[in-house]
């Protein structure tokens, strides 16, 4: 009788349903009972979006990995992580001496296995996380993003197994991160690679959204899958994963070996879990994201994107809808918008070659298929607005792209003369901790226990300044308040919902105002813009979001009297996880800067004059 064993997918059951993670307060709390419902050989601590998310509302994240995977190691519970490779836990690539200390941090910090992936499958960019997380100790876990497309066969991926493998990979991960894998061939795959090497453990880990996985689950098994990925209600389904009780069930009753519930544990954590939406992460967990989609087979979004996808498009949504309003035409629903991104999600994955629609390019994919829904609905042309971190993946900077580039986008390369790139991706992202580690001593900011902090700071710059700042907790708390009134008064006057509130940041009280609809908190109206008001043509924000003068520290800002050329950027707008750059649309002097860094925009804002 084979045994299959269980985790528990406790990270990636949050960022599925929303935006944000728990605090650590909370993580604590729910950590006993989940060890005392007794079926869990593994629990996922940590990585990807959680150590950022944690940031932006003010938390630090190398104080929760440490105390959130003490009692499991305690409990002799194995913890892993998810990690993106070249990407550590970023949306954008990593140097090598960062890669390095990243496993030394999560090694010393508690986490035992590191699984990590590629949505290109790239494996030059997968073998070296292998051999930096075996030096520090950890199990490296390698994964196959997993995807269905004429490409994506079952010899492609037992082939890739192969040379994980061969490459000193531990264990292996199949990752059907949006669910679309199909049964029979997940099956065969796991077959596959039980060929290749008979005691290599692989686990599978899926999405519930669009309907196959319980038969995906059952099909692994049977070809001698190790360990399950699992979630507890009622963070369970929807865009998340199947519930521990119905998977156990349904193998315990097809002969395998499986762990019983301690069904009183069971319910605590559900309770739990339901305590800490209730206290604010609900307000992050769109309704959308509680129900299953047989819609994302087509476009085969991942479940873990979908969590943020929501609350981003509530905004794209209501923008665009302003537009439109504007320009006497009948306003979108939200499932008019989702049902034509979804069908151009499926338009444009074969015309960038096919990645793998996981961070970041799940993401790059469906931004640029929002941007075209969004331009083609205000008459504009398809491709119009591309991020350059969008070409910096159908160029190939990160990575070689599974399929071919369409025509029209060689082209459109060529004329903005953009190259194609085919060498190691790690040669276009030189070292740069040395530098950080300045920029730290300069501000007397401490590196850290296991130098956990200069890690953080290297890794998500321009969060971890809003952290130390007090910005970030500012920022959430005056956006959670404002949800929070909004929930609890929907048709209420905006006479009678709050117009501030105060944060405490490390002892100091701010006061912080809060908007609502297309006013500017009363303190905007009356302060004086960044840069005196001059003479010149207007440049607009061609998008919402928010502005930044730079993208990361590399860059130099420019400044009110620097002369610019018509094509030259001048700065970005920050949406949907994504920098895209503002061109100045002609040759002249910048004389004013009208917006400050961070400050939301809407389309057509005025951000600077040009004159």
């Amino acid at each position: 009788m084979k045994e299959v064993k269980f985790s528990l997918v406790f990270r990636d059951m949050w960022q599925s349903a929303g935006k944000y993670q728990p605090r650590v307060d909370q993580l604590l709390k729910v950590a006993p009972a989940i060890i005392r419902m007794g079926c869990f050989d593994r629990v996922e601590t940590n990585g990807g979006g959680f150590e950022q998310v944690n940031l932006l509302y003010g938390e630090n994240p190398n104080r929760s990995v440490r105390e959130w995977t003490k009692p499991f190691h305690e409990a002799g519970i194995q913890t892993h992580m998810l990690d993106r490779a070249l990407n550590g836990l970023r949306m954008s690539p990593c140097p090598k001496d960062l890669r390095q200390l990243f496993y030394k941090v999560k090694k010393a910090q508690g986490t035992d296995i590191t699984r990590i992936f590629c949505g290109l499958n790239d494996t030059r960019n997968i073998i070296p996380s292998i051999q930096y997380a075996k030096a520090a100790g950890m199990i490296a876990q390698a994964s196959m993003c997993i995807t269905h497309s004429p490409i994506h066969t079952v010899e492609y991926y037992v082939n890739l197994a192969k040379v994980l493998i061969d490459a000193g990979a531990d264990e292996i991960c199949l990752k059907d991160m949006a669910g679309i894998g199909r049964p029979d061939s997940l099956g065969k795959i796991v077959k596959g690679i039980k060929e290749l090497k008979k005691d290599i453990v692989v686990q599978y880990h899926s999405h519930a959204g669009p309907g196959f996985c319980m038969a995906s689950i059952l099909e692994v098994c049977k070809n001698g899958c190790d360990y399950v990925d699992t979630a507890v209600a009622p963070l369970a389904w929807g865009t998340g994963h199947a519930d521990i009780i119905a998977v156990q069930e349904m193998l315990k009753d097809a002969g395998f070996k499986v762990k019983e519930i301690n069904m009183e544990a069971y319910m605590e954590v559900r309770t739990q879990i339901q305590e800490m939406m209730d206290d604010f992460l609900g307000y992050y967990c769109p309704e959308l994201n509680r129900i299953n989609n047989s819609l994302l087979v087509k476009p085969g979004l991942p479940g873990g994107m979908m969590g943020s996808l929501m609350t981003d498009l509530e905004e794209n949504l209501a923008s665009l809808n302003k537009w439109k309003e504007k320009h006497g035409q009948k306003p979108l629903t939200t499932d008019e918008i989702l049902v034509k991104l979804f069908d151009e999600v499926a338009y444009v994955w074969p015309k960038v070659g096919y990645p793998c629609l996981v961070t970041p390019f799940s993401q790059y994919v469906k931004n640029l298929a929002l941007m075209n829904v969004i331009q083609m609905e205000k008459g504009k042309e398809r491709w119009s607005m591309i991020a350059d971190t969008i070409w910096d993946m159908i160029l190939g900077k990160a990575g070689r792209l599974p399929g071919p580039v369409a025509p029209e986008l060689i082209e459109m390369a060529k004329a903005e003369g953009r190259q194609f790139l085919d060498t190691d991706p790690q040669e276009n992202y030189p070292d740069d901790l040395d530098d950080y580690r300045q920029k730290m001593e300069e501000k007397g900011w401490p590196l850290g226990e296991d130098d956990e902090e200069l890690f953080e700071y290297s890794m998500h710059p321009t969060q971890y300044e809003a952290y130390k700042s007090g910005k970030a907790k500012a920022d959430f708390e005056a956006d959670l308040a404002k949800r929070k009134a909004a929930k609890a008064a929907p048709a209420a006057t905006e006479a009678e919902l709050p117009k501030s509130i105060t944060v405490n940041v490390g002892g100091q009280n701010y006061k912080v105002e809060i908007a609502y609809g297309n006013d500017l908190p009363a303190a905007a109206q009356s302060a004086a813009p960044a840069a005196p008001a001059g003479e010149g043509a207007d440049l607009l924000a061609p998008l919402e979001g928010k502005f930044f003068r730079v993208k990361d520290t590399s860059e130099t800002p420019k400044q009110v009297g620097d002369q610019v050329k018509e094509g030259d950027v001048v700065g970005y707008i920050e949406a949907m996880k994504t920098y895209n750059a503002i061109k100045a649309d002609r040759d002249g002097t910048i004389t004013a800067i009208l917006v400050n860094s961070g400050d939301s925009v809407e389309e057509d804002d005025v951000i600077m004059k040009i004159g």
